[in-house]
């Protein structure tokens, strides 16, 4: 009896190179990455604008740091904004399940790993490789989604209080409501500053999320 020989394939030669590993994020990602920034941006500069209509507290926006010149302008940059959010956030939801990129780069979202790999960081021996997302990544990716949503919610609570009244009186009423859209909105603000300092540290994260630099294996994994 003869017994069949598989063939080598031409990456098994000697000196053939490697199969090309995949991007660190696929390009509909990089796409939908920078319109939901720019969306967002425009929310929250536009939303500083109609908060100096009648301040929560004590305080402010500076001029410089809003976006529409006056209550109406400012209300109509938000609205926009919000349009392109929606849109942005449907299509990287559908992506998201469809491809798998949720289950793959957000799960799973074990709390000892984050406590490990928080530790790691506050000690500095966090590991970091392009395109794959450590424990402290997944939990404030996802999470940053979730106070996405519910701030368009209580927005939605406040800005049509009479046709989504069941959803204003969800959140406790306008006033709170109003409450509630402000602390998601700084809380949005929080993780985009601590974003933007972890861009700072790893600026390779940046060139992969515009050029689409190539995932990391853990042999070139960098401290």
């Amino acid at each position: 009896m003869t017994v069949a020989t598989r063939k080598p394939a031409a990456f098994d030669a000697p000196g053939a190179a490697a199969p090309a590993r995949p991007a660190a994020h696929p390009l509909p990602v990089r796409i939908m990455h920078w319109l939901g920034a720019a969306a967002i941006l425009c929310m929250i500069l536009s939303g500083w604008q109609i908060y100096n209509a009648s301040p929560l507290l004590p305080f402010e926006f500076p001029s410089w740091m809003t976006l529409g010149g006056w209550l109406a302008g400012g209300i109509a940059w938000h609205l926009a904004g919000l349009w392109l959010l929606l849109l942005d956030g449907l299509l990287y939801l559908i992506y998201g399940f469809a491809s798998g990129h949720f289950r793959r780069d957000f799960l799973p979202l074990d709390p000892r790993l984050v406590l490990r790999d928080l530790g790691r960081a506050l000690t500095g021996r966090l590991a970091h490789r392009l395109g794959h997302y450590n424990a402290v990544q997944r939990l404030l990716y996802a999470g940053v989604l979730v106070v996405v949503v519910f701030t368009v919610l209580t927005g939605l609570s406040i800005w049509k209080p009479v046709q989504f009244a069941w959803l204003t009186d969800f959140f406790g009423g306008y006033d709170r409501a109003r409450v509630l859209h402000f602390s998601a909105m700084c809380l949005i603000v929080a993780f985009l500053a601590v974003h933007l300092i972890l861009v700072a540290i790893f600026p390779r994260t940046l060139l992969a999320m515009i050029a689409g630099l190539r995932r990391q294996d853990e042999a070139e994994e960098k401290p």
